[in-house]
């Protein structure tokens, strides 16, 4: 159908859930200054439904337009790098001072630094993978632990909170490669295993809900900085063997050519 005989209301759908996302992100902030801190965090994994949802709906009603990209970045600034930042402020870092402060707004600009770079880049890398952490897995783990600081037995607010938020802030402006599942299809033919892990997982969420997202996004978020590592070190071991049997033939004395070795034999 032609763009210009679409029905109106299309054009707008991805916008909806746009706005849907940015709402959230600015009842976290509320719900966060406000000191409810699980109404925010359960207002950051909504947000990340209706981020998921704003760009499948565009692809499939083919409605993606560059406006849509860059109101989705402004959504996701809110809800993904400003909440998350107020919310532990408020439930952790104020009590640090200086420190505190900065920590969060250390986060909030990572993140802000990590959406402008993802729509400078999104058209020149592949789809199955992010360069550097998305910013709603940061927010999401950030929500995590905030959910499950019960289960955790975390009674007074932590300390170590700002290093989690430095680290998270460091790994969404980092060039690690997190999966981004676009390309992931359950109709394929896949390994045994993976079924196993994925009923694993599904019984692990009904069971203790709020620990399961904290070990689910805790592997994604680390998997990524440990595959790297990894990937360096196999490089490095399989690129000793090449340099050495570079080197063999010229660790021995240079015998030269017959010329060399006799002047005499030059005329």
């Amino acid at each position: 159908m032609n763009r210009s005989r679409r029905p109106p209301y299309i054009l707008v759908l991805p916008s909806l859930f746009t706005t849907g996302n940015l709402f959230c992100g600015y009842y976290a902030v509320l719900m966060g200054v406000s000191g409810r801190l699980t109404y925010a965090a359960y207002a950051i994994f909504l947000a990340m439904v209706f981020d998921s949802l704003d760009g499948r709906v565009a692809r499939m009603t083919k409605t993606q337009s560059k406006f849509g990209v860059e109101y989705d970045s402004l959504a996701d600034v809110v809800s993904f790098a400003f909440a998350p930042a107020i919310i532990c402020y408020s439930w952790s870092l104020q009590g640090l001072g200086r420190l505190g402060f900065g920590a969060a707004f250390f986060y909030l600009a990572c993140g802000a630094l990590r959406l402008a770079r993802f729509n400078t880049v999104t058209d020149s890398i592949p789809k199955s993978y992010f360069i550097g952490l998305p910013s709603p897995a940061a927010a999401a783990a950030l929500a995590a632990v905030v959910l499950a600081r019960h289960d955790l037995g975390i009674v007074e607010p932590p300390q170590w909170l700002v290093g989690l938020v430095v680290v998270l802030g460091v790994l969404m402006v980092s060039n690690i490669r997190y999966p981004s599942f676009k390309d992931f299809d359950l109709r394929e033919r896949r390994r045994y295993p993976l079924l196993v892990f994925l009923v694993g997982a599904l019984v692990f969420v009904i069971w203790e809900p709020e620990l399961a997202a904290v070990a689910l996004l805790g592997y994604y978020v680390f998997w990524g900085v440990l595959r790297e590592s990894l990937s360096a070190l196999r490089r490095l071991v399989s690129r000793r063997p090449r340099l050495g049997r570079a080197a063999g033939p010229t660790a021995g004395p240079s015998t030269g050519s017959a010329t060399e070795a006799h002047p005499e034999l030059e005329e």
